[in-house]
Formats: C-alpha cells, structure tokens, sequence
C-alpha cells in the first residue's frame, strides 16, 4: 500500500501495519497525516497515541488521546489508554477514574474482540489494585487520626467508610405497597429507645415453655405465605405454600386468634408493653416463626415501612442467618432485634433442626402519634374501596 496517499482510511490501514512489524515511528508519521483534519477518523486519533506511547512520547501521546476522548467520551480503548498515561505519572486517582470509566463503557463481552477484553481485564485488575491501595491508606489515616472504624459508638460512621469505598451496597426502603416518606433509612435498629425489650427477653424461658407445648401438640402452623384466590401470584414465589417456612399465630393482620393466643397468656403479657403496630385489618401480627432445617427464604421485601419487625429467638441449632441489608447476623436464643423489613432480606437454616423465633411488628418510632392515626386513616380508606384486602397488604 502507498504511503504517498491522502486518504484517511488508506493512511491508518499502512499505519496499522507500522504497529505490527514494530515500526512507531512510521505509524506516527501515517497517523499524524490520517489525524490532520479537525475530526478526525478515531482509529487515526488511537493509533496516533499507541505510537507515540511506544515512542515513549508522552505529551504527544495524551495529545491524541485527548483529541479523541473529546471526539468519544466513551471510547473503551482511549479511557483505558489514559488511565495508564496518569498509572506512569504516579496519579493513581486519576488513573483508577479512567480505568472504571473503562469498565463502565465497555459493551457486553460477547460483543469484543480478544485483544479488548485482555485490556479490559487488565483495567479491572488495576482498578481494584488502586481501590485497595487506597482502603488501606485511608484505613491507617483514620486510625492515626483516632477514628477507629470498628469502635462501637462509631457504628454509622463505619458503615459510611465502607459505602464510600466499595466495601458494602446501598440498600435502601423499598416497600412493596406503602411508602411514608422522610423514616431514615436503618437496617438494624440499635436498642438504645426500646426500654421494653429487657423485659420481653427477661421472658425467653417462659415463652419457649408455651412454644414447646404447642410444639408437643403437633397442631396449627401453616405456611408463612399463602395462595389467596383472589389475588395473583406476586413475589416469593418459592415459599408460598410452602412447609420449609410456616408459622403459628397468636394475632394475625391485627385479629387475634384467640384460641392460640389463650394458649400462650406468658407470651402475650410479656408483649403487653410493646409499642405493636396496630392497623386495623392488617396489623399487629404475632406469630412463632418456623423455618425447617436446609430451608432459605429468599431475599425480598416487606410492604409497608411505617412499622418495624421484631425477632425474639427461641430455638436457635446454630448455622442460621439473617441478613438486612448489607448487614448479616445470626440468631442468639433470648437476644432480640428489630429491623426495617422494607430493606432486602434473606434467612437461612443450615443445621440439621427447626430453627423458631417469635415474631411482632412495632409502629417505627419516627411517627408521631397523630402521623400513626393518619395511616391508620388511610388504610381504613384503602379497605372502604371494593371488597376489601383479600391479605393484608394487598391492595
């Protein structure tokens, strides 16, 4: 091919070829003529700055590099070429930006050639070298400032640290019905305000007396999430109707069963001081929770996010998990907690045994009482309309 042609097209085909038998003088010669006009062909504008990178011409090499990111912004190949130019200035915030803009423009893979998708990877395996390196300064940092990320009273601001770099997700309130807005977004609510659950795991023993009885009896737990005929199908399909996660109710979408409720007077006087969340229709429910050994519910999310659950553990054979969130703990028989159900959550049994906890929902505390009246008010308005909720958070 002549290297005497004008043609933009002709001159960064001869300057390819340069690149291939190892010339970076002559591909710069080509590709400086293929670059001339003011928009440029980028194929021109790119291997005008591989040569000039193999030239060990870094100006000139950012030059072209520049000229074509301007051109587009996106281009996989010149982000991650710009990353390396500021990895060889020693900018590693700089260079870690253009490599995950790298990563974030680049296509699916299917849809690369080979020699893309070896940069990209190299510009992954950069990215999360740079991302350590700079966790561990800001760790060291911290802690010689004396801001130890693990002390207790600095639980949030920890958590915060780990959001910023990549260490944990955002999960925010994602009700499935109702959404009040302004509730700050916590996944596990700290004891501090809820005097009375002292009281309600003072009762542990006596309570799984009365569960342990039921138990013995071998009647009344039904699953957690069942069909209702005039309803479709939403999520949670793997546990609908399931006997993995069944449950025991003493009050169920605010009605209590009396019945049961009769059978277990320890478990309701020790509720007795609980702020439940009393809705008519839908809410409080109080019930033994069940879930079989192997069994998971999956993760998902809870309706409404003016209320809080409540977890009360009873039997606990080990190996099960809770998770909220970005946040995972694991049941202690008699220490309860209480969490935003409206926040992705997921629980498991890995034991060999049943593993159940005594279950409630409390109004969150955020809500004044008049605020608390006001979605009362709304949901009797909601059940006005038809035939009513078929379940309790249906519309």
């Amino acid at each position: 091919m002549s290297t005497t042609s004008s043609d933009p097209r002709a001159l960064v085909q001869a300057g390819a070829l340069a690149l291939n038998r190892r010339d970076p003088a002559g591909a710069r010669d080509l590709f400086e003529r293929a670059a001339q006009a003011p928009h440029a062909d980028p194929a021109a504008l790119l291997g005008l700055a591989i040569a000039c990178r193999d030239l060990g011409d870094a100006a000139a090499r950012l030059k072209a590099l520049d000229r074509l990111l301007a051109q587009e912004p996106r281009h996989v190949r010149g982000l991650i070429l710009k990353g390396d130019h500021f990895h060889e200035a020693d900018d590693p915030r700089a260079a870690a930006t253009f490599y995950g803009a790298a990563l974030a423009a680049a296509p699916p893979p299917e849809r690369l050639p080979p020699e893309i998708l070896s940069e990209l990877r190299r510009a992954r395996a950069m990215t999360d070298r740079y991302q350590q390196d700079y966790a561990n300064h800001l760790d060291a940092a911290l802690s010689a400032a004396g801001l130890v990320p693990d002390a207790p009273e600095m639980a949030r601001f920890s958590q915060s640290v780990d959001l910023m770099l990549g260490r944990r997700t955002l999960y925010l309130q994602q009700p499935r019905h109702y959404y009040f807005p302004g509730l700050p977004q916590i996944q596990f609510y700290y004891r501090s305000g809820f005097d009375w659950l002292d009281g309600l795991e003072a009762a542990t023993d006596a309570i799984r007396t009365e569960l342990l009885a039921i138990l013995a009896e071998g009647e009344g737990f039904v699953p957690y999430a069942q069909t209702q005929p005039d309803r479709p199908f939403g999520g949670r399909h793997a546990v609908r109707d399931s006997p993995d996660w069944t449950a025991f109710f003493l009050w169920k979408d605010g009605v209590a069963q009396s019945d049961a409720a009769d059978r277990c007077p320890v478990t309701m006087a020790a509720l007795r001081d609980v702020p439940l969340c009393a809705i008519e229709g839908r809410s409080p429910s109080i019930l033994f929770s069940r879930l079989k050994p192997g069994a998971r519910i999956p993760p998902h999310h809870g309706f409404i996010n003016a209320r809080l659950i409540g977890h009360l553990p009873l039997i606990v054979p080990g190996a099960c998990g809770f998770r909220v969130g970005n946040e995972t703990r694991f049941w202690r028989e008699g220490e309860a907690w209480l969490f935003d159900d409206t926040i992705e959550h997921e629980a498991w049994n890995d034991s060999d045994q049943d593993r159940i906890i005594l279950i409630f929902d409390i109004w969150r505390p955020e809500l004044t009482p008049a605020e608390r009246d006001m979605v009362r008010g709304l949901f009797s308005a909601v059940d006005s309309y038809g035939s009513g909720p078929a379940q309790a958070w249906g519309v």
